[in-house]
């Protein structure tokens, strides 16, 4: 297996990861080469017993946990830029305006939840393993996941459900 392929082929999903893992969007570049920066050093000791998208997400992790000690709790939303890139052009601004409220809900629900949670959540629900992958990827009991995940749903719909409240309120009252 050869860095390069790796690299080209699997530059989406860390950037993916890492982002839903919690790394702020300015810090995302520097993460990326410190993923990368493993995985060069690394990879004539992969052995394949696991998929490579468990291993570098293992290493994702890593390098978001180490960041989130280092930043103190320091929390940020998507930037403007960030969710500008989640956008269709073919959209219209309806659509695009929608598009940018739910990432931003998502970006606030992710950010509630502890990282052993958003692991998991974003893995179930964003990436569409199973259980029994996440199981394997994060090393932990099947329980484990489960128990994380449910966690992890009950955040982002308390998130959720105080937005849906907030918007009402906006449009009983007429005002933004």
């Amino acid at each position: 297996m050869e860095f390069r392929a790796v690299y080209e082929q699997h530059y989406d999903f860390v950037w993916r990861s890492l982002r839903r893992l919690g790394v702020r969007d300015a810090d995302v570049p520097d993460a990326l080469q410190e993923v990368f920066l493993v995985v060069l050093r690394r990879l004539g000791e992969f052995e394949g017993r696991a998929r490579l998208t468990t291993w570098l997400f293992r290493i994702c992790m890593r390098v978001a946990r180490d960041r989130q000690r280092l930043a103190h709790n320091r929390r940020e939303l998507l930037d403007a830029q960030a969710v500008e890139g989640c956008l269709d052009e073919g959209s219209d601004l309806g659509q695009q305006a929608e598009r940018r409220e739910d990432v931003k809900l998502l970006e606030l629900a992710l950010s509630r939840m502890d990282l052993d949670q958003r692991a998991v959540f974003t893995l179930f629900e964003l990436e569409e393993q199973s259980g029994e992958e996440i199981a394997e990827t994060l090393q932990i009991p099947l329980g484990t996941v489960y128990s994380r995940l449910r966690l992890g749903r009950e955040a982002f719909r308390k998130v959720f459900q105080r937005a849906q409240a907030q918007s009402m309120s906006v449009a009983v009252r007429g005002t933004p």
